[in-house]
């Protein structure tokens, strides 16, 4: 009952008062990557959400433009911006995707929702993942977060999925206040972000 229904209106409710509540953060956020990203303050991609059906999710940019002098796009650590550093450190990169949950892209907690060139990579333990909608946060988040492998990512993400309930989403949530405290996990050594995936 709480996977088909009450996990969508808890999801609504608290998205909703978390980016009432969040706005002043979400436009001084938005005014400083504006100034930082040369007008661009949002990051949009389409990533496959619930059953694998797509949208559009919602960051804030943290990486800015800049290419080299064959015209291609920068690697990730060259591209952070100061300011997108500490967005991202301080998790306020996420507050965007309140509006996915509200729309009901999206969850509070789920698995991430991942690159949509990542489908045909899969096998079919890793695509149950797709079988709930995808989150802000996860299991998977409060157990590494980026700086842990795929194969562990895709355990935590699948065991969410099989014992998702009310109790262990407030837990998650707890969790997650908590790494973004102590900015564990961001990413993996040696990166600026997780690294791709590339199948199994």
């Amino acid at each position: 009952m709480y996977k088909s229904f009450f996990k969508r209106l808890f999801d609504f409710t608290v998205a909703l008062i978390g980016f009432i509540l969040l706005s002043p953060v979400f436009v001084i956020v938005t005014i400083g990557l504006f100034f930082a990203n040369q007008g661009k303050p949002f990051f949009f991609q389409t990533r496959p959400g619930k059953n694998e059906q797509l949208f559009n999710i919602i960051k804030f940019k943290t990486m800015n433009d800049k290419k080299d002098n064959q015209g291609n796009l920068l690697d990730d650590v060259h591209r952070l911006t100061k300011i997108g550093s500490f967005v991202r450190k301080t998790s306020l990169d996420e507050i965007p995707q309140l509006i996915n949950v509200i729309k009901g892209d999206m969850s509070l907690i789920g698995p991430r929702p991942l690159l949509i060139q990542y489908l045909p990579l899969y096998n079919d333990f890793q695509k149950q993942r797709h079988n709930i909608r995808p989150g802000i946060t996860g299991w998977a988040q409060v157990n590494g977060r980026n700086a842990i492998s795929w194969p562990q990512k895709f355990e935590y993400d699948v065991w969410y999925v099989e014992n998702c309930s009310f109790l262990l989403d407030i837990k998650i949530l707890f969790l997650t206040i908590k790494k973004v405290f102590v900015s564990e996990g961001i990413s993996q050594e040696g990166q600026a972000t997780m690294e791709v995936f590339k199948g199994n």
